[in-house]
Order: structure tokens, then C-alpha cells, then sequence
């Protein structure tokens, strides 16, 4: 089956299971005309003999038609509907008396310009878990709560972050949090498998790293790239490496500045539309390199479309120092 999804305001998108089009309107310089009961000449006897002049009626006619080209979903409304009301854990008082919609998968369907299959994948990209029937997604502090719970125990435990036992998790964080949210931040940070009957997770080090890293960095303007480097690095679980590369799309280094600077600079918070985006990013800094600007423009790229497709697009190029560096094509206000 095939949707129109859009409100108002919003450009009309139509979906299949698991696709987003763009619609457009297409002349034809052949008028269509609409017959009830048409048949066509493959339906129609091939004995020449019993060929009779048929009489139709002509019920309307059309010079154009929709024209659909594949597009990328336009995801960015989902986020935004659940940041409306994240959850902060049971004992939140908000939560009992909150003012905020809700939303179920049925809800999100009707809202959000994606096939079903887009959406669900997009949850499960941003973390979202099901709380009593309504998709919800945790609030930070909240979710860092619960991940310092599980990253001590497995300190505490001295296992192996390729092995923590989901029993005993639930077993010792039970008295602590909903054995459900426990659950959902193994999923979260972890790849759930099976050995011998029993359910492990194999801990993602670059997730954990990159969450601890956007904790540190979400209090300061501007921190010092070689301070920051030394406190992220002591603050992640035993074992695990911090690397400037776990950071792309949520953090940017100032070469710059002296001594140089990293600050939080998130790809979910720049605007969606490709020319905004690009506004965005040459306001923050003038000239970029291919480098530094993929992690924020990587998610633009339609089917089939490079980074430096879109970068010819809507920026020029030059060298600077024998690197070659990237700024608009327009002056920013």
C-alpha cells in the first residue's frame, strides 16, 4: 500500500513499507483519458473475427500526472516530537502530571514524512524505548545516570565489557532502576548475544566514550583540547580508549585558536534543509575542510549522492596552506 503523509504546511511525501518520494506534478502533451472497464489489447481476443467496434464512455481526462522521485526521509521532526517531553526516570514528578502529547507508533505515522520502516529504524537510531505504549526517549542526565550505574558494576565486577551478563545486571541494579531502563541502556550502549543460555552484551567502547565525552562537553563553551583530552580519558571505564574520531558530528576542534579549543557542535541541532545547513555551518566557521564538514553534511546526501557532489553544490572551493578548504557560495549574513 502506498500513504500521502504531511500536514498542512509540510510539502506532500508519498511513502511505501519502506521508501520516501517526493511528489511532483508532470505535464504530458498525451491527454490521459480515464475508461471504466478499459480493456487493452492483450485482453481483447486475438480472433480478428470476433473483433467488434467497442463504445466507451469517458468518465475524465488528465494532462499531467504525479511524478515521484526517491528522497530522504525527513526524520528530524521525529526527535524533535520526543525532546518535547524526555523521560527522566520513575520518580520524576513532571512525568506524572505532564502537559506534553504523547506519542504511539501510530501517532509517529501520521506526523512524521517516512515509511513505517524508516521511522521504526530511526528509533531505534535515536534510542527511543516503548514506556507504557508511548515512544519516549530518555532525558541525558538520566541516561548518563543509568550508564554510570552499569559501568561501575562492571568495574566493580572486573568483566570483560565484550561480557556482561544481563541477569546479574538486573540481579544487582534492580534496587536501583526499573529492571526495564536497565535493559534498555545494555541495548542502547551493547550488542545483545546469546552463549551457553545465558544473555550477554558486548559493550560499544566508541558509544560510551562518545556519551561521556558529550557530558563533559555540554557545560563549557569552549574547552581546552589538551585539558579535555586528559579528563575525558579519565573518566571513561578502565580499559577503554578515547580517540578524537568518536566524536564526529558531535564535537569540533578549533586548530585556530591557541592553545586549540573543542566545543559541542551536534549535527541533530543544525536545520535540515540543505541551504540552511550550509548557512548554518559557514556561520560558525568560514572556511571548512572536507575532513571537518562530512560528519555534518554526510546525512544530506540523497541516494546515490556523494559528499563532494553536494559540496560543488553549494560551496567553493580554494586552497589555503596547500590544504584545500571549502566556503559559501553566498555571503552569510
Amino acid at each position: 500500500s502506498l500513504v500521502i503523509r504531511g500536514e498542512k504546511d509540510e510539502q506532500a511525501v508519498l511513502c511505501s513499507k519502506d521508501k520516501t518520494y517526493d511528489m511532483k506534478i508532470a505535464d504530458t502533451s498525451n491527454m490521459l483519458l480515464f475508461i471504466p472497464g478499459c480493456k487493452t489489447p492483450e485482453q481483447l481476443k486475438a480472433d480478428p473475427a470476433s473483433c467488434n467496434i467497442i463504445h466507451s464512455q469517458i468518465a475524465g481526462f488528465s494532462n499531467n500526472y504525479w511524478e515521484l522521485r526517491r528522497c530522504r526521509p525527513k526524520l528530524r521532526k521525529l526527535r524533535k516530537l520526543l525532546m518535547e517531553d524526555p523521560y527522566k526516570g520513575p520518580d520524576s514528578q513532571k512525568d506524572q502530571t505532564s502537559t506534553f502529547s504523547q506519542y504511539t507508533t501510530e501517532d509517529l505515522l501520521s506526523l512524521i514524512q517516512a515509511s513505517e520502516e524508516e521511522i521504526l529504524h530511526e528509533l531505534q537510531v535515536i534510542d527511543a524505548c516503548k514506556i507504557e505504549g508511548y515512544w519516549r526517549i530518555l532525558e541525558f542526565d538520566y541516561e548518563m545516570k543509568l550508564l554510570n550505574h552499569v559501568t561501575q558494576l562492571i568495574d566493580s565486577e572486573s568483566w570483560s565489557s565484550n561480557k556482561v551478563p544481563l541477569r546479574t545486571c538486573l540481579e544487582e541494579l534492580g534496587s536501583l532502576e526499573p529492571t526495564e531502563m536497565i535493559e534498555h541502556i545494555l541495548l542502547s550502549y551493547g550488542r545483545k548475544y546469546t552463549d551457553a543460555g545465558e544473555v550477554y552484551f558486548e559493550m560499544h567502547e566508541d558509544k560510551i566514550c562518545r556519551a561521556i565525552a558529550q557530558m563533559l562537553l555540554q557545560n563549557a563553551v569552549k574547552f581546552n583540547l589538551s585539558e579535555f583530552q586528559e579528563v575525558w580519558q579519565q573518566s571513561v571505564p578502565e580499559g577503554m580508549t578515547t580517540k578524537l574520531d568518536q566524536l564526529k558530528g558531535l564535537a569540533l576542534v578549533d586548530k585556530n585558536s591557541r592553545p586549540e579549543t573543542i566545543f559541542l557542535l551536534k549535527v541533530e541541532d543544525l536545520p535540515e534543509d540543505n541551504q540552511e545547513r550550509f548557512n548554518s555551518l559557514f556561520s560558525i566557521r568560514e572556511k571548512w575542510t572536507e575532513v571537518d564538514i562530512t560528519p555534518y553534511i554526510q546525512d544530506l546526501c540523497a541516494e546515490k549522492q556523494t559528499v563532494g557532489a553536494l559540496l560543488t553544490k553549494y560551496a567553493r572551493s580554494s586552497m589555503q596552506n596547500g590544504v584545500k578548504v571549502y566556503n559559501s557560495r553566498r555571503p552569510i549574513s
